[in-house]
């Protein structure tokens, strides 16, 4: 019994912990089912006393909330293939390909990892104005397409490939896309599910750059559409509530489901000898 008891004590934390955390989940599920102003009345109640869906069908039907998680979705796919496709590119020429001028320019790189990304938007709002692409979802795409921390993150990972693996390919008569795309991007699996789930949470869950970069409502993110909901219906909690389901269930869901692949590919993307 003395044996259990410290097992017990951390399963009991781990259920209390795990408990706090997911009550504000739970409780935003609940009041988006309540009757419009039930959630106002004290003590707040846990869970509706007659469900519906009616706060769901105002926003999709009245609040075209439809046409905006495209938008999101779409944002944030294209954006994941994107950062993808520049980032994984740039992180293993970095790692194993030699080129004049690789080592000032990570230099440069990471000396720019100090400055704010909010410093960069004027500049390249500007920029975006010069070319067009102000008030379109691509200029919401544009700062997605590389990152200098996952050009890092995957560099990291792709020094850590032994030399004499690309060299034996290379020996076979395997040209460098063929390497890179039957060699390396296997061994990269896990940082490639990591840098996939980062970008696609951070490009669905951008406020501040949509809201920069757009001003037509009808190409509004989720988060930007919320909060111009939020205005016009600052007493309809539940209503809102319900958006916030729409915007977190999704990315949750695809979190849960990607994490049983990104366990799997840190188990085995190792290098067998």
């Amino acid at each position: 019994m003395k044996r259990r008891l410290p097992v017990l004590a951390v399963n009991g934390a781990l259920l209390l912990i795990a408990a706090v955390t997911l009550f504000p989940l739970l409780w935003m599920v609940s009041v988006s089912l309540m009757t419009p102003g039930s959630s106002g009345s004290y003590p707040p109640p846990l869970w509706p006393e007659h469900a519906t869906l009616a706060n769901y069908q105002e926003l999709f039907v009245h609040g075209r909330l439809g046409r905006h998680f495209l938008n999101s979705l779409g944002v944030a796919t294209v954006a994941t293939l994107l950062s993808l496709t520049f980032n994984v590119s740039a992180g293993y020429a970095f790692a194993k390909l030699r080129f004049p001028g690789r080592e000032r320019i990570q230099q440069v790189l990471l000396g720019a990892l100090v400055i704010p990304a909010q410093v960069g938007m004027l500049p390249l709002f500007l920029l975006l104005k010069q070319i067009g692409l102000v008030n379109t979802l691509a200029g919401v795409l544009v700062p997605w397409l590389a990152g200098i921390f996952s050009i890092f993150l995957v560099r990291q990972h792709a020094a850590t490939i032994p030399d004499d693996l690309l060299e034996a390919a290379r020996l076979d008569g395997a040209g460098e896309l063929q390497i890179f795309r039957r060699v390396v991007l296997p061994l990269l699996a896990p940082v490639l599910v990591t840098l996939a789930v980062f970008t696609f949470l951070g490009a669905w869950n951008d406020f501040m750059w949509p809201l920069i970069v757009l001003n037509d409502g009808n190409l509004y993110t989720l988060p930007v559409a919320l909060a111009s909901l939020s205005r016009e219906h600052v007493q309809d909690s539940e209503m809102m509530m319900a958006g916030s389901v729409v915007t977190v269930l999704p990315v949750l869901a695809l979190f849960l489901v990607l994490q049983r692949f990104y366990l799997r590919g840190m188990t085995g993307g190792a290098v067998k000898g």
